[in-house]
């Protein structure tokens, strides 16, 4: 089945409206050597049953009942069945930009809503209406930093999630910035004295993540002042935000000199699938006085002409609104649908329910690594506090990787793509959705 909706009588009546005699025409301005110059190899069409089958058999190549252990910024967690129920409503997944407020209420009012949460749960004063993922916020974040202090100059964690640290970089190529990274310490923590020798007065923003890529919990709040001490902010991520229902948000202290100013993050692991590693959906935080700089999309809260409650857009300075040099990001959009999937999920925990969550997270991650070091030969890295992640340093790497994948087990991450230092370590990921039969299938494959 064709799906081309101009016929050829179409499409020769279009060009000879616009003076020219072909496609081929159409495209003069571009050079030869850019053009491809022959029809895409790409298979006959096919009738929709057969196209059916086709399908259904590369399904069928799918590995069945495999257990993974794989976490690294995106999460497997468990989504109530009322957040696929309400988020199929024609109403919510047929929305498109909600700049008429009096017929998109329903839209501006869940988005207020996901600001509100991410607010209350990094401990700020305001939240945009989200980004597209946790690695664009903290490029935004970055940028952010750069407008408020006027500086080109960045100290980042290396325990920062380093695919994070690449979309950063490519930011910062862009703009001139200077990205320098510091180091970690044996405890998985950032190494505070190489990190307090190097802020000057010169530095933007100090860039950290907690829990960080490999699961340990950063001290966020003694990171802030060796930060502002010189001037520079704190820029905090937060890839894991089920964390959050046992951690202190980084602004949540009285004392200002020890607070973040800017906290960016993934929510994936509030009610949105991991669907092979996207869509998913980033945010932004930060304090009252720094709202005006916030990127993307902002929903307020004000009232109609009878006094009712009412929500609009506010303070959008982007792209589409304002002249680009001025725009905070041409990030022109929000990830509404996969915002209101966390909000939902949210709803329905409440503050006791995600609490809850994020306990067994802790609980059964401290269960897993209690057991490896105790009853298989490898070796737990990094002692510090953790939320649901660790690392493994395997005894025999490529057999015991071979083995456990033999086995049905995709033990974790393996770190050397990202720290050549750690060529025999595995970042094992345990969250609330592993059963005591998906572990004991791990420890057995470890412990053989």
């Amino acid at each position: 089945m064709r799906y081309i909706p101009a016929s050829d009588a179409d499409r020769r009546a279009m060009l000879s409206e616009i003076g020219k005699n072909s496609v081929r025409q159409l495209f003069d301005s571009i050079p030869d050597t850019l053009q491809l110059g022959r029809p895409l190899d790409i298979p006959h069409a096919r009738d929709e049953w057969s196209l059916l089958e086709y399908f259904e058999r590369l399904a069928g190549l799918n590995r069945r009942h495999a257990v993974s252990f794989l976490g690294a910024g995106v999460y497997p967690h468990r989504i109530p069945a009322i957040v696929d129920d309400l988020v199929s409503r024609s109403e919510f997944y047929t929305a498109y930009t909600p700049y008429q407020p009096e017929i998109a209420q329903g839209t501006l009012q869940a988005i207020f809503e996901f600001q509100t949460y991410m607010a209350q749960l990094t401990g700020m004063d305001a939240a945009n209406a989200s980004l597209y993922d946790g690695s664009t916020a903290l490029a935004e974040g970055v940028l952010m930093a750069h407008r408020i202090t006027g500086r080109k100059r960045f100290l980042c964690a290396r325990s920062v999630h380093p695919e994070y640290r690449m979309v950063v970089e490519t930011y910062s190529k862009r703009l001139g910035l200077s990205l320098e990274t510091v180091g970690f310490l044996d405890n998985g923590r950032v190494d505070t004295e190489d990190l307090g020798g190097r802020v000057d007065d010169d530095v933007a923003a100090v860039v950290v993540q907690s829990p960080n890529v490999f699961g340990t919990i950063e001290d966020t709040f003694a990171l802030a002042e060796p930060a502002h001490r010189h001037g520079a902010l704190l820029v905090v991520n937060i890839a894991e935000a089920a964390s959050l229902g046992v951690l202190k948000g980084p602004g949540m202290t009285d004392t200002a000199s020890r607070r973040a100013d800017i906290v960016v993050g993934e929510a994936q692991s509030f009610g949105v699938p991991m669907s092979f590693g996207g869509p998913h959906v980033g945010f932004v935080a930060t304090g009252r006085e720094r709202v005006r700089q916030l990127p993307g999309r902002l929903v307020g809260e004000g009232r109609d002409r009878d006094g009712n409650r009412a929500f609009v857009l506010t303070l959008a300075a982007r792209e589409q609104h304002i002249r680009r040099e001025k725009a905070t990001s041409n990030i022109c959009t929000n990830q509404s649908l996969c915002a209101l999937m966390s909000t939902i999920h949210l709803a329905a925990l409440g503050p006791a329910g995600l609490r809850d969550l994020a306990l067994e997270n802790v609980q059964k991650a401290a269960y897993v690594r209690r057991r490896i070091a105790s009853e298989t030969p490898h070796r737990i890295l990094f002692d510090g506090a953790r939320f649901n992640e660790f690392v493994v340093r395997l005894d025999d790497f490529e057999g015991t990787w071979e083995r456990l994948l033999a086995e049905g087990v995709v033990a974790g991450l393996p770190l050397v793509r990202w720290f050549p230092e750690l060529e025999d370590a595995l970042l094992v990921c345990v969250t609330e959705q592993h059963s005591m039969e998906h572990v004991d299938r791990l420890l057995k494959g470890l412990a053989a």
